[in-house]
């Protein structure tokens, strides 16, 4: 795995996010749990941090053990030191539900 963690999953409720850093570990997935950016989700104040290539196997995981999330983003923050490198601010978070990976008609 990447050193480089891009991705962001914000929650309605902070035990929730307790929940998916739990769930995901156990599954062998590398994640943070950090404060979460109000920008994205103004529901909870915890939000956790992944790979984000990582993202359909992580909506499966979560589904499947009935976690509930708000959404999936592809985010990298202003701050270099977040990620290691300097994003501009044309630079938009990528969104993805779990509505989006149903409906997908693959």
């Amino acid at each position: 795995m990447s050193e480089e963690m891009d991705g962001l999953i914000s929650f309605y409720a902070s035990h929730h996010a307790i929940r998916a850093d739990k769930v995901l570990r156990e599954d062998g997935f590398t994640v943070t749990l950090i404060p979460g950016p109000r920008e994205l989700s103004p529901n909870c104040g915890v939000a956790l941090r992944f790979e984000y290539a990582q993202s359909e196997a992580i909506l499966v995981i979560l589904a499947d053990k009935k976690v509930r999330i708000d959404t999936i983003h592809e985010y990298r923050p202003r701050v270099a030191n977040w990620t290691k490198k300097t994003t501009s601010a044309k630079d938009t978070p990528r969104r993805l539900s779990l509505a989006g990976l149903w409906n997908r008609g693959d």
